[in-house]
């Protein structure tokens, strides 16, 4: 036999000219092109990209969360006022009006995330932000407890599509290693939220030259600031629902645990601990704490799951500290109390373990769907913990938040331990199929494979190339 005849089997390799075929994703096409780049060519494009969407997307993102957080403070702030005789809500009927808005957010959570995937992410987060507008205007038009409560259901409901909208242009806009940065940038709004609301709130609190009453005031102007910006939003779309994706759910271990911290994260959040003394401080406390997480998360590798256990570590010991401590030592459990003001941080970091290590398109809007629905069920269960009778110490609902807390810690690590020994599993098997490759080249074949398998819409389980962010 002649040596020409001789066929030597070569290394697996990358190819510049991929072949789309049935894939049907728009960024498909734009990966194609940048794939043609070279390294240098790509490193420039790739810092001017990220320039540009940090000057331009995230101050979007942010004053749009600004604004939406100051929606679910204005009820707190209005009833400061007139709002509560004017409209007749003394007793329990206040309590159910703020409860309601989480049945509402309950009842669409995973409707919003379908739709979601179906339409034009720019044209629904649009969408959204002027019905959310028109729904806090008409606040002042509510005369009676039912009207009240059809209001609060409806903006619960507007609302529930909101943090998903954000969460879906950040992981479409940014690369996994610099998601978590960014959506704790846009999530520390809620701090800023909390001191621009406090400030808001007693300045037209104390506007008496009007037809309108106080409480009137403070939802008009919310819900005026929420036309200002809807229509700055941009984003990308989705495609065609997949039942099979969906019900992976149902039997994916990192999402069952990120769906139960979901709920961990509900019950603090209604439990309320955080929200009631000095909330000028507080909310720059929750603005300085929650862009560090993200700044660690980003750049400290695969730290994304232990970030979120110690950074609950914080306020469990600070819930500690309000059970032990004397009533004659109120500034130390202000202090204490301040500490709850970072549950931001734990409800950022795991939205970003769920953008970016869950993929398929409906399983992802599915698994956002089912956290969020559950967050709210939470919250719903965290205002209904805290017993009159127990006053002013309330030992069993500080039990609950501690368990909470501890919930979520356990969670976080059996995430990391799931996650960590799967990519191992996958790593192992990749260079036992690629014999004649190096670890160094088996590893580029992998990333390239993995982002087309990406744009095929096939889930994460299925995909043998994807890789967790731990």
């Amino acid at each position: 036999m002649e040596p020409k005849d001789i066929k030597v089997e070569q290394p697996p390799a990358v190819e510049k000219d991929v072949a789309l075929g049935d894939v049907d994703d728009i960024g498909a096409g734009l990966f194609i092109e940048a794939d043609r780049l070279s390294a240098d060519e790509l490193e420039r494009e790739s810092a001017k990209v990220l320039r540009i969407l940090d000057w331009r997307l995230m101050p979007i993102l942010y004053v749009t969360y600004v604004i939406q957080f100051l929606d679910k403070l204005s009820l707190n702030y209005a009833s400061a006022y007139s709002l509560i005789p004017d409209l007749g809500l003394e007793g329990q009927r206040y309590s159910w009006v703020a409860a309601i808005f989480n049945f509402g957010y309950l009842f669409w959570a995973i409707p919003a995330n379908l739709l979601l995937q179906k339409l034009p992410v720019a044209k629904y987060m649009g969408g959204m932000l002027i019905i959310w507008s028109i729904i806090v205007i008409a606040h002042i038009g509510a005369k009676n407890y039912a009207g009240i409560l059809v209001l609060r259901f409806l903006l619960g409901m507007a609302e529930a599509g909101v943090s998903p909208c954000m969460m879906m242009i950040t992981s479409m806009f940014y690369k996994r290693s610099e998601q978590p940065l960014r959506m704790a940038i846009w999530l520390s709004a809620n701090g800023m939220a909390t001191m621009v609301g406090a400030l808001l709130g007693f300045g037209l609190g104390h506007s008496h030259n009007t037809t309108l009453h106080s409480w009137q005031l403070i939802f008009l102007t919310i819900g005026l600031l929420n036309f200002r910006v809807a229509e700055n939003m941009i984003g990308v779309k989705n495609r065609q629902i997949k039942l099979g994706q969906a019900v992976e759910n149902l039997y994916d271990i990192k999402v069952l645990c990120c769906v139960g911290i979901g709920i961990g994260c509900g019950v603090i959040n209604g439990g309320g601990i955080y929200a009631t003394l000095l909330q000028l401080p507080t909310g720059a406390f929750e603005a300085a704490i929650v862009p560090i997480c993200g700044l660690v998360a980003t750049y400290v590798p695969n730290s994304r799951c232990v970030v979120l256990a110690t950074v609950c570590l914080i306020p469990f010991a600070g819930l500690l500290g309000i059970r032990f401590t004397s009533l004659d030592h109120r500034w130390t459990l202000v202090g204490c109390t301040w500490l709850q003001y970072i549950v931001g941080a734990p409800v950022i970091v795991c939205w970003n373990i769920l953008s970016t290590n869950v993929a398929g398109h409906t399983k992802r809007a599915v698994a956002n769907g089912l956290w969020f629905t559950l967050y709210a069920a939470g919250n719903v269960a965290g205002a209904n913990i805290f017993f009159s009778r127990e006053a002013p110490r309330y030992y069993s609902a500080l039990t609950g938040l501690l368990v909470c807390y501890a919930g979520i810690i356990v969670l976080s690590l059996v995430t990391y331990v799931v996650m960590r020994w799967e990519n191992i599993r996958r790593d192992a098997a990749a260079m036992v199929a690629g014999e004649n490759v190096t670890a160094s080249e088996a590893q580029d074949i992998t990333a390239s494979q993995a982002i087309l398998d990406g744009f095929k819409d096939i889930t994460d389980m299925e995909a043998k190339h994807f890789r967790y962010a731990l």
